[in-house]
């Protein structure tokens, strides 16, 4: 019984810090059992390319091959889930849980070669990256108006292993989506985020986004999660989590609301102002008309005043940040963090969140029609920009 406690109990970041590698890697993939007796066509959808792996490993016996071959398997499980859902398997989870999978098995199966924890960690990283669309951020000459949208996994699995999360579904739908406006044909290319604390603390994020920054790759950046009863776009973002509850690992961070804390950044505390404002086109986008109003959601809370709704970022220059617009989760974290780079390097490139309407488990039908306004309200960017 034992054995199982650190699985089922959440974890302080510090407490992750002191586990073997391994183990501390493998809270995810514990969950597999469970998944796979609850909806095993959803788990096993993708075996094609996930039972490639075993004989991969075990048949290679060139670190370099192994490394390009497990990524290649890694890209080859998003482009299946993208052809899958757009061709009308409206459903995130699978990728999901292949990707735990294909982690199971770098963790625990044989290999050609020996290989210790460092090398394992590598290819583990190899088909994270490709698997989440990262290696295959690819815009058509033809685009003349570029946006990158990003997603998250499934999270709180422990309260409904079936959970859905709609912003993968809108990451898989619009993946390579091409539309016209104003004469200009638009692209969008989308990646898969994790929902670990540990991946923000090292700099997941900024190593996504830098060069997307530093070289004006796009015109747009859009983080998407699942949020309330409507679509939020939130104005103000907040540098502190207090969110007192577990990511995917189980991992707690010890901030609540009462005692909020800033991320880190490859080990030390993250810099930066308490609060930022986005720059979508907000007048444009609320105007979208769908099933669901769209809110320029302003409310932050702080801990000076609370729970308020500030007109201007100027009424936030004093205070200390508990939630931002998105919450002290890593909803509202992401898009902190994508703003933060934004202001730093003093880029045009419109960024800022849409929370989406927040589902039940697994809704299809909910859930094709928040891709299909999350389309509208990117669309309705594009032509403001």
């Amino acid at each position: 019984m034992l054995t199982r406690l650190w699985i089922t109990l959440p974890l302080t970041l510090s407490t992750l810090l002191c586990l073997h590698p391994v183990q501390a890697n493998q809270v995810e993939e514990s969950r597999l059992p469970a998944a796979r007796e609850a909806m095993p066509q959803v788990i096993e959808r993708y075996q094609g390319i996930t039972g490639k792996l075993l004989p991969t490993l075990a048949q290679t016996n060139n670190e370099l091959v192994l490394t390009r071959d497990v990524a290649q398997l890694g890209t080859r499980l998003w482009q299946q889930a993208v052809t899958d859902v757009q061709s009308g398997n409206p459903d995130d989870r699978s990728l999901y849980w292949s990707r735990l999978q294909l982690r199971q098995t770098l963790n625990d199966a044989p290999a050609g070669i020996k290989l210790v924890d460092w090398q394992r960690k590598v290819l583990l990283n190899a088909v994270e990256k490709s698997s989440r669309g990262m290696s295959d951020i690819h815009f058509d000459d033809d685009a003349r108006l570029r946006i990158l949208v990003t997603g998250f996994d499934p999270f709180f699995l422990d309260r409904n292993i079936a959970q859905s999360n709609p912003s993968g579904l809108v990451a898989l739908s619009l993946d390579g989506k091409k539309f016209e406006v104003g004469g200009k044909t638009a692209q969008i290319e989308t990646v898969m985020i994790p929902v670990r604390f540990t991946d923000f603390d090292e700099g997941l994020i900024e190593s996504l986004l830098t060069p997307i920054y530093r070289d004006r790759q796009v015109d747009l950046v859009v983080t998407v999660s699942m949020g309330r009863d409507q679509f939020d776009l939130e104005r103000f973002v907040g540098r502190n989590r207090s969110a007192a509850a577990p990511d995917n690992r189980n991992v707690l961070t010890g901030a609540d609301k009462a005692h909020p804390r800033p991320p880190l950044f490859q080990g030390k505390v993250l810099n930066g102002p308490e609060f930022i404002e986005f720059s979508l086109p907000a007048q444009a986008m609320t105007q979208v008309q769908g099933r669901w109003p769209v809110n320029d959601h302003h409310t932050v809370t702080t801990s000076q005043k609370g729970e308020f709704s500030p007109l201007s970022i100027g009424e936030l220059q004093q205070a200390t940040s508990v939630e931002g617009g998105g919450g002290g989760y890593l909803s509202n974290e992401i898009s902190y963090r994508a703003l933060r780079l934004q202001v730093l390097m003093n880029s045009p490139i419109a960024t800022g969140h849409i929370h989406t309407p927040r589902v039940q488990g697994y809704e299809p039908k909910m859930e094709q029609e928040i891709v299909e306004q999350t389309l509208q309200l990117l669309q309705a960017a594009a032509a403001a920009l």
